[in-house]
């Protein structure tokens, strides 16, 4: 179906860039996207996919909206408090871009669910606040053979790495297992600089972008750092082996999806 005249004008920016053209806009709106958290993470990356024209853009989060919230997470307002995170980011979305197709998502992730959540995207997003998370996100995409971006902020500084399946190491390859409990600070007792959601969350955003446009070099094989006290990015390189990875490896020795203890580490 070709674009309407709005459509044309909404995505005018996007349709000059020859790396993305008509035919990247036309990719944008048959896609399907997963943002896994609307918390500090998923507020910017959900806003920016919606405004991107991203067709399906689902949304999985279990908390409501609290005033602590609104330091960072941009897709929430005042008035929002109280109401699940997965509404208000709807509401926002919407209101940005109504062509977007916004499915929501009001629950935890769990070794249960997450393959069923998965299962329907083409990119998956973790906005996740704890390592139990991130853990079985990665694994299950791995099992499932998903693209997705890991993602981690707290104080001042934020990280991020993509995994594709088949094009370098998964989350799982660098960093092994959860922490023991309790060693990492939460963002509630250590804090987090509002903005620094923004800048990560959009560079996932960016990520799930390029993928669907094919534009560009994905953070495959690499972690992102950034340091925001410093003003200092670093792209670090990451192990090419991923032989003896225990999910994405050679001979798996994770072939079931691990609800480990929660213990919140990184920012939602």
């Amino acid at each position: 179906m070709p674009f309407t005249n709005e459509q044309l004008e909404r995505y005018s920016r996007h349709i000059i860039l020859k790396e993305v053209g008509a035919k990247g806009q036309k990719k944008l709106a048959n896609a399907k996207v997963l943002i896994i958290g609307a918390g500090g993470l998923g507020a910017p990356a959900a806003l920016y996919l919606a405004a991107a024209g991203v067709g399906t853009i689902g949304i999985v989060d279990a908390d409501e909206v609290d005033l602590s919230n609104l330091q960072r997470q941009v897709i929430h307002a005042t008035a929002d408090i109280g109401k699940p995170k997965v509404q208000s980011a709807k509401e926002t979305m919407e209101a940005i871009n109504p062509d977007v197709t916004v499915n929501t998502y009001h629950t935890f992730v769990t070794s249960e669910n997450v393959l069923d959540l998965i299962k329907d995207y083409d990119f998956i997003l973790d906005g996740t606040d704890n390592f139990p998370a991130k853990f079985l996100i990665n694994d299950a995409c791995v099992m499932a053979k998903k693209p997705f971006s890991h993602a981690g902020i707290i104080r001042f500084k934020g990280q991020l790495m993509t995994y594709v399946p088949g094009q370098g190491p998964c989350y799982r390859c660098v960093f092994k297992e959860p922490p023991p409990k309790d060693a990492v600070p939460t963002c509630k007792q250590a804090g987090v600089i509002g903005a620094m959601g923004g800048v990560i969350g959009s560079l996932q955003a960016m990520e799930a972008v390029k993928y669907i446009v094919g534009a560009g070099d994905l953070l495959t094989g690499y972690l992102l750092t950034f340091d925001a006290l410093k003003m200092e990015w670093r792209k670090v390189k990451l192990p090419g082996n991923t032989h003896n990875c225990a999910v994405c490896g050679d001979h798996p020795t994770i072939t079931e999806l691990i609800d480990y203890e929660q213990a919140e580490c990184t920012d939602h």
